[in-house]
């Protein structure tokens, strides 16, 4: 898959954060994809020496099975600082995507996209490297405030920073915690809404995401 080379990560935590406010301007939240044939999913797991293992895996439909994967190791350029987990995992999930064969029409991050502080989650900030759309499926919230939706599956409330929009808490399955869908680069909401709920079709995660978070686990565990 091409990955563009935009620019260096070893960086001090205040340049990070000054390059965030710089690439957030870039991000674009407009776009569909439609029905999607293929879709990524990308997480990352750490060892127990520190080393971080991205996977990404391409899954089809209409089952979303898996079939393409790609694996990356590295050592993070950064220790964790709330905010710029992005300059973490970036390196390692973009050696991922390097290695990967197939080119999804998108792809799902487990983490945030513009529902962060400076509007650059790990969705958004990948998603400047790719030429595909991503989408940012958090288990939790970063920032912004929401209501409680209700608790059938497709329900959802706004997550919202004032009036500004964040993202959407959508339930994915009937009375089970929602996740928080923000956008990476280069869709609209609505429509990552519906990709994730599309593909979140027997657990709480969209199927993506969860084997890419399985087969990461499984790497770092070294099984």
């Amino acid at each position: 898959m091409r990955v563009r080379r935009i620019h260096p990560f070893d960086l001090s935590p205040k340049a990070a954060i000054a390059l965030q406010r710089e690439l957030a301007a870039r991000i674009v939240t407009t776009g569909g994809v439609g029905r999607p044939r293929l879709v990524g999913g990308m997480d990352c797991s750490i060892a127990r020496d520190g080393t971080l293992h991205a996977c990404v895996v391409v899954c089809r439909a209409p089952d979303w099975h898996v079939v393409d994967e790609a694996y990356a190791a590295a050592v993070p350029p950064l220790p964790y600082i709330s905010g710029l987990l992005s300059f973490r995992e970036t390196p390692v999930e973009l050696a991922a995507l390097r290695a990967l064969r197939t080119t999804p029409d998108v792809l799902l991050i487990d983490g945030q996209g513009v529902a962060h502080p400076r509007r650059l989650g790990i969705a958004c900030h990948v998603g400047l490297f790719v030429d595909v759309p991503t989408i940012g499926v958090g288990k939790s919230r970063l920032c912004g405030e929401h209501a409680e939706p209700g608790p059938a599956r497709g329900d959802r409330a706004a997550l919202k920073d004032g009036r500004e929009r964040l993202g959407t808490v959508l339930r994915t399955r009937d009375g089970v915690k929602p996740v928080y869908v923000s956008v990476g680069n280069a869709i609209g909401l609505a429509s990552a809404e519906r990709v994730v709920l599309r593909t979140a079709t027997r657990y709480r995660l969209p199927e993506p995401i969860r084997e890419a978070d399985r087969r990461s686990r499984a790497k770092a565990r070294g099984t």
